[in-house]
């Protein structure tokens, strides 16, 4: 007989194939979000070079964990432990700093500092995104329609007041400019943060629920070194897990 109980074996190693396939699934979507990352930069979202310290850190624990549980060494479980709790730490750090790159940019985008407005529409990429953007959520520039100068774009033609996240209301173009008669009253700032706030909130519950799970696992594989601790000094058959 092995030196784990066996149940409790085959729960470790099943749950560590799950977050197997998980970090396959984050491999991917890293590489996605690599891709992309350049242009959802000049909006202040969130960077992916975590994204990757995560996927990788995932993936990899999660082997080593499925080994130390077949291998049944003491060595491998210490190991696996350790990274646990490291996990954990760094899972809450990176939560904390999330929460305050959240709030920072939400400071950002109630001052209406010009400084977070230029890069975007200095980028042409970045002009044309936040185009579709007015088109979408009927709104016009980002801070107010003076962020396109003198010539308003035709995508903040007031024409239609029911937007993808709210009704707006429509006004005159700023005198002196170019382009519709009527444009869109609401500026699209509360929509972009509204849009990234939404994929902070899902980095949060992310990086909060793995620590969690790596709290979890930590007291597991602590749990799994007692039994073999147990077995190797006592001769005995490993502990059995009572049903309820």
């Amino acid at each position: 007989m092995g030196k784990i109980n066996g149940c409790l074996k085959c729960l470790f190693i099943f749950f560590n194939v799950l977050f197997l396939i998980v970090g396959c699934v984050l491999i991917y979507i890293a590489v996605q979000a690599t891709a992309t990352s350049i242009k959802m930069s000049t909006f202040g979202g969130p960077g992916v070079g975590w994204i990757w310290v995560i996927t990788l850190g995932i993936f990899g624990i999660s082997a080593l964990g499925i080994f130390a549980a077949c291998s049944e060494k003491e060595l491998f479980l210490k190991i696996f432990a350790g990274f646990m709790g490291i996990g954990m730490i760094i899972m809450l750090i990176f939560g904390t700093v999330v929460a305050v790159l959240r709030n920072s940019l939400k400071q950002n985008y109630d001052s209406k500092s010009k400084e977070f407005v230029e890069p975007i529409m200095k980028d042409e990429e970045s002009r044309q995104m936040l185009e579709a953007l007015q088109v979408a959520v009927k709104c016009c520039g980002v801070v107010s329609a003076a962020d396109w100068g003198s010539e308003i774009p035709d995508s903040c033609g007031c024409s239609d007041t029911n937007g993808l996240f709210r009704t707006t209301t429509c006004k005159s173009k700023p005198v002196g400019t170019s382009g519709p008669a009527l444009i869109y009253s609401e500026s699209c700032s509360g929509s972009i943060f509204y849009l990234m706030d939404i994929l902070f909130k899902i980095s949060l519950g992310f990086l909060f629920g793995f620590a969690v799970t790596a709290l979890l696992g930590l007291l597991i594989s602590i749990l799994m070194v007692h039994q073999i601790r147990r077995h190797d000094s006592m001769g005995g058959p490993p502990i059995a897990m009572k049903g309820y």
